[in-house]
């Protein structure tokens, strides 16, 4: 394992650490008081601990090198993480919503509602705390799968906030079926989350182009070089968790000698490899004046008829 994939693991532990940590003090707290808010807000940490359990699981297999039948590497299995945290969020949800029914139907008093309130809130600074190392971490090395580990434990402080609010105004009101109005409030925002995380993860095992701010960045390298006689088509990108992957054809005039041909793309995919981290960069050369070269734009090539004389050219390219 490399050392940067290392270090992304022992972010995934901290997360299941925390996560133990919390399950265990909201329990508690929802023992001491009844609450089936805290009880909602404990469930939700049993989620998280299973979500980190797969966040580690997952990035230990990105970490993969290439090989015969992943020559692009195993980066994309972050997506999973994410996904299945999704998908569990939404789990929790339903079991939040059907308890909070339940004891919208069946009232009951709150208890020792002081001392739950400072364990709740205790686990809440916990998860506040690990959410913005593993934000801070998963921008750092592109990971999506800690930048979901970490939105979640951020979601789970704002439920802990929104539980805490619904019990304070139990205390005040001295209504009881606050607590769980706020309990379906709190599944409500869970969804939310959950359906978030499954859109971002679906998007990434669909090819989703580089972000705009990358593309920029790509473009204004492209159109440097263009500026130096240099002309582009096909240009694709996708990116895969921390990877990018950028395709393109380049093309220069055809009495250009192969040696210089070759020094032109290596400058250009250093540039790119220098203002994009991580990118992997293909380039192909053809010769602007020939007409094949226009021929393969998009994803399926258009067919060509070979000049007069002149020996058919590979369907490849």
């Amino acid at each position: 394992m490399s050392s940067t994939a290392h270090k992304l693991t022992r972010f995934a532990w901290l997360s299941i650490a925390a996560a133990v940590t919390t399950i265990a003090m909201k329990t508690v707290a929802w023992w001491l008081t009844g609450s089936v808010g805290l009880l909602s807000d404990a469930a939700e940490s049993v989620v998280n601990l299973v979500a980190a359990v797969m966040t580690l699981l997952m990035l230990i297999v990105a970490a993969r090198p290439p090989d015969d039948e992943h020559a692009w590497g195993h980066a994309k299995a972050e997506y999973f993480a994410s996904a299945v945290e999704g998908l569990l969020i939404l789990v929790a949800a339903v079991a939040i919503a059907w308890t909070a029914v339940n004891r919208l139907l069946h009232p009951r008093a709150i208890e020792a509602l002081g001392f739950g309130l400072v364990i709740s809130t205790g686990a809440s600074l916990v998860n506040l705390g690990v959410a913005r190392v593993l934000f801070r971490a998963g921008k750092a090395h592109g990971s999506i799968a800690l930048e979901a580990d970490a939105h979640h434990l951020l979601t789970d402080v704002w439920t802990s906030a929104g539980v805490l609010a619904g019990i304070g105004l139990v205390a005040l009101t001295g209504w009881q079926r606050l607590d769980p109005i706020v309990a379906v409030l709190v599944a409500a925002n869970i969804v939310w989350t959950g359906v978030q995380l499954i859109r971002r993860s679906t998007l990434g095992l669909l090819d989703t182009a580089i972000s705009g701010e990358e593309q920029r960045a790509l473009q204004a390298i492209l159109d440097a070089y263009g500026a130096r006689g240099a002309a582009f088509h096909a240009v694709r990108t996708r990116q895969a968790a921390s990877r990018r992957f950028i395709t393109m054809h380049v093309l220069v005039p055809g009495e250009w000698t192969v040696r210089r041909g070759h020094d032109l793309v290596e400058e250009i995919e250093g540039s790119i490899r220098a203002a994009i981290p991580a990118a992997n960069v293909m380039t192909h050369l053809e010769a602007v004046e020939d007409p094949a070269a226009f021929a393969d734009q998009g994803l399926d090539r258009a067919p060509t008829t070979p000049a007069a004389g002149a020996p058919a050219r590979p369907s490849g390219g």
